[in-house]
């Protein structure tokens, strides 16, 4: 493909977080590598996915591109030594989670996720920020976090899928298919993992069609938002009564279903 300028592979290091990152060319790749957690959204790797996109920045890349490895691509935001944290390290927490996602959807090149299997909470919420999403036929999303207060990337949502559809989705109690995710536009493709280097390309094609400095024009004029009302209102979710009894109250439902299953 004209102007694609492939290069060389070189791989960037990532300063021990759970993510991998390697630079071709344009392209920038960053893998949430934290596959015995299904990739979940702990400090370290959020920490690590801040460094990749300040990275991309620096290196001057035209597509950023988000895989996850394993079984799936995440499996959200990792609640796991929940009885350690405080609420202030929790609401913390959540803080660099969505200033991660601002980054990524106000990022001044081109950004882009490929998902397989589960995908949810804050891992759905990366890919919303993206501006490319394809999915593998395998690939399921869920966005629990209302279901213990928390607001993280609603207002994106609602303006990627409209709110009739975005309300649908907050809602669901089961996680929705890659097919659902398509006809909602949650995700604009579905392609077996086989075929995400031609995904890829297509997109790099894409954004090579304007000078870096036009497509980060663009990308500023098309995904304007008021990064600080959605701060703002993150912080009212998470800072209303202890957001670490919410949490634990959600996973004791979520325990107390199970049982009644079995």
């Amino acid at each position: 493909m004209v102007g694609t300028q492939r290069g060389q592979k070189r791989v960037i290091a990532a300063m021990n977080a759970p993510v991998s990152i390697e630079r071709e060319g344009p392209v920038m790749r960053v893998c949430l590598d934290r596959p015995d957690k299904l990739n979940a959204f702990s400090a370290e790797l959020v920490e690590g996915l801040h460094a990749a996109v300040l990275a991309a920045v620096q290196e001057e890349v035209r597509l950023l591109v988000f895989t996850g490895s394993g079984k799936g691509f995440s499996g959200g935001f990792d609640l796991s030594g929940l009885q350690e944290m405080s609420d202030e390290d929790l609401v913390q927490r959540f803080v660099r989670v969505e200033e991660l996602m601002q980054a990524v959807c106000h990022a001044p090149f081109g950004t882009m996720a490929l998902v397989h299997g589960p995908c949810y909470g804050a891992a759905a919420d990366l890919v919303a920020a993206c501006q490319w999403r394809v999915a593998a036929p395998d690939a399921r999303f869920r966005m629990p976090g209302l279901n213990f207060g928390i607001v993280l990337g609603t207002n994106r949502l609602t303006k990627l899928v409209g709110a009739d559809a975005a309300h649908a989705l907050l809602l669901r109690a089961k996680p929705f298919d890659a097919n659902e995710a398509a006809d909602c536009k949650f995700i604009q493709d579905i392609a077996e993992r086989s075929a995400w280097p031609e995904a890829e390309s297509r997109a790099l094609e894409a954004v090579l069609t304007l000078s870096a400095a036009n497509f980060a024009a663009m990308t500023e004029r098309t995904r304007q938002s008021d990064r600080k009302a959605d701060m703002a209102a993150l912080l009212r979710s998470a800072s209303t009564g202890s957001i670490k009894e919410r949490i634990q109250a959600y996973l004791d439902t979520l325990a107390s279903s199970k049982t009644a299953k079995s």
